[in-house]
């Protein structure tokens, strides 16, 4: 019928800022699976974060101080300072002066929960374009 015609065009036109106001709800909640509640759950949280950011750029440096980081992952800049010295401590990133270098990509991956490919899968479905810069 003419209805359902018209139904199934407006089904596949869907226009990518279609997409993108999808992403900006479905986006904050996918990457708040788990709070941190430990140090271990934050040195899962900031490794996911660093690999998920990484993710949307064309290199794996980063500019960005700790406090930004304390602030976007709702730590303070101490738990920040801690974990990001492990994680260099373990060869898998570099860090000096609000510059972080990730160094072994693979190793921080070991490090994180599943949670890191469910939001990752997220993104590419929601903004495909964008994580291929």
């Amino acid at each position: 019928s003419p209805r359902d015609s018209a139904t199934m065009r407006t089904a596949r036109s869907r226009t990518s800022g279609e997409n993108l106001t999808g992403f900006f709800i479905v986006a904050p909640f996918s990457q708040e699976v788990e709070p941190p509640l430990n140090p271990g759950r934050f040195n899962q949280q900031l490794c996911r974060w660093l690999l998920l950011s990484i993710d949307r750029l064309p290199s794996n440096d980063l500019t960005m101080t700790q406090e930004l980081i304390a602030n976007m992952l709702g730590v303070r800049r101490s738990g920040v300072t801690e974990a990001a010295l492990k994680l260099q401590a373990a060869g898998l990133i570099r860090y000096s002066h609000g510059h972080i270098a990730v160094l072994d990509r693979a190793g921080l991956e070991q490090r994180v929960c599943e949670c890191y490919a469910v939001v990752k899968r997220e993104f590419e479905r929601l903004l495909p374009d964008i994580l291929k810069i």
